[in-house]
């Protein structure tokens, strides 16, 4: 499929119509999704109609923005009035939102087509897709392996052309990871860029919504569609949203580049080590100035958030209890035993998990020991990256330790799987901006991604590094032979 602002130019210049574009999207959904399952609901009737508005509008003369027509893949934790939101979750099975997110509102109202909902790890836990409770999810590179998790789903579905971009979220790494394994860019924005009113709450300091496209400039217009501020969502950032398409400059003179030294060490295939080396030579190359960075902490992340993030899903998920909504147990006698069976049945096993660790971490008597601690190491972990964007406009590293393991191969070990969010982790526990995007191939033909973290609201900065490496690298051209 062409890029955004090739579709966009194609139905302004009436070469095809935004009925065709949907037709086609759906036909090659239709045709991947036996092997990939990407998708837990196709939207063909409401992509139809919204293509069919903006004919209506073209036919008029009326001038379109560049999502007009766009199909578009939305994160099943997104909430879509009239549509099943289920979370890949069997305790949401039934359950259709009565109001839309913000940002699926703000898609509508630019025109975009949603084509469907996205598989995710259930509640966005996992970092392999393998939670869902309805399916698994192949990496359209290799079907027998993993798409990343936890927006798994979007993240295969963008790679595999069954739609332009899509949205997906990130609480630990749940866009870039999956950006990495799949070959696309995934983008998560400063904490509060992007309202989350009618995300689906794992845990609220540190989720954030954020776009997937094949190209750096897709990812860019459709994070503007959906930034800004928004007054039913408290951690919304009340800052003035630029066109980020104007900080794609391939350029780097004058820019300073930091590589996080604790990254490359124990954990990293080499295959990825040498991959990211390459890439970090092409920045200089581009005239960055590169030099090497430490933050001492950035280790301590994944227990960090192993902590805190489960303890708000124990607080966030408490509300899944049969009562008002989603699914309730037929085999109760009482209420207390509503109340287990239901959450029993309803959840899975890796949500029960974390639930178990956060109650635990939260309980008297541990709570100091646990979850204080661990806010203080993400205070300091924070302060790490403050020290070092004193001294350079963004970081690099990998994305993520390896690429695309395959399915079934960690299910076993939830350690060696929390590993794979290993480099993505701190982004989140500081609130930063940080983009996956492709630097190359391993001997399986599998992709690698490189990540480029910005400090708070320079997304302007992190789009300009990974736009300039894009343009002199052919990895975004490449796509997977999945038939």
């Amino acid at each position: 499929m062409a890029s955004l602002r090739e579709l966009h130019q194609q139905l302004v210049s009436k070469a095809r119509s935004a009925t065709e574009i949907a037709q086609e999207a759906l036909e090659r959904i239709h045709q991947l999704e036996p092997k990939l399952h990407s998708f837990l609901a196709i939207t063909a009737d409401r992509a139809l109609d919204q293509a069919r508005q903006v004919d209506a509008q073209l036919v008029a003369g009326e001038s379109i923005g560049l999502l007009a027509g766009i199909p578009v893949g939305i994160k099943d934790n997104l909430c879509t009035k009239g549509i099943p939101t289920t979370c890949g979750s069997y305790i949401l099975k039934n359950f259709v939102p009565p109001y839309e997110s913000t940002v699926t509102q703000k898609l509508a109202a630019a025109g975009a087509v949603m084509v469907g909902k996205t598989n995710l790890d259930e509640f966005a836990m996992g970092s392999s897709t393998e939670n869902s409770a309805y399916q698994v999810t192949a990496n359209p590179w290799d079907t027998s392996r993993v798409p990343g998790g936890s927006s798994g789903g979007s993240a295969a579905a963008v790679a595999a052309d069954e739609c332009v971009v899509a949205l997906g979220s990130d609480t630990g790494g749940s866009i870039r990871q999956p950006a990495s394994f799949c070959g696309v860019v995934g983008l998560k924005p400063t904490y509060g860029l992007v309202s989350r009113f009618g995300l689906v709450a794992y845990a609220s300091s540190l989720d954030q919504i954020g776009p997937f496209g094949r190209t750096v400039e897709d990812a860019a217009i459709l994070l503007g569609a959906i930034a800004g501020h928004d007054p039913k969502d408290s951690t919304s950032l009340n800052v003035k949203i630029p066109d980020y398409t104007q900080f794609l400059i391939p350029d780097l003179r004058g820019k300073r580049i930091g590589v996080i030294a604790e990254t490359f060490g124990e954990g990293l295939d080499s295959v990825v080590a040498e991959a990211v080396q390459k890439a970090i030579q092409q920045l200089k190359d581009l005239g960055a100035e590169v030099v090497e960075i430490s933050c001492p902490r950035f280790r301590y992340g994944l227990p960090t958030y192993y902590v805190i993030a489960p303890s708000e899903a124990s607080a966030n998920l408490a509300r899944y209890d049969g009562v008002k909504y989603g699914f309730r147990s037929e085999e109760a006698e009482n209420l207390l035993s509503m109340y287990t069976q239901t959450r029993a049945q309803g959840f899975g096993a890796e949500v029960k998990r974390r639930i178990m660790i956060g109650t635990y971490a939260l309980s008297a008597g541990y709570y100091d020991a646990y979850y204080l601690k661990a806010q203080k190491v993400r205070t300091l972990i924070k302060q790490d990256f403050e020290k070092a964007f004193e001294s350079v406009d963004v970081l690099v590293c990998p994305t993520a330790p390896t690429t695309a393991f395959k399915a079934g191969e960690k299910t076993s070990d939830p350690i060696s799987m929390y590993l794979s969010d290993l480099m993505t982790i701190p982004v989140n526990l500081a609130g930063l901006p940080g983009l996956s995007l492709p630097c190359g191939f391993d001997d399986r033909g599998l992709p690698i991604g490189l990540q480029i973290i910005g400090n708070v609201l320079r997304e302007d900065l992190v789009l300009q590094a990974a736009y300039a490496y894009e343009q002199s690298t052919p990895w975004h051209e490449q796509s997977p032979k999945v038939s």
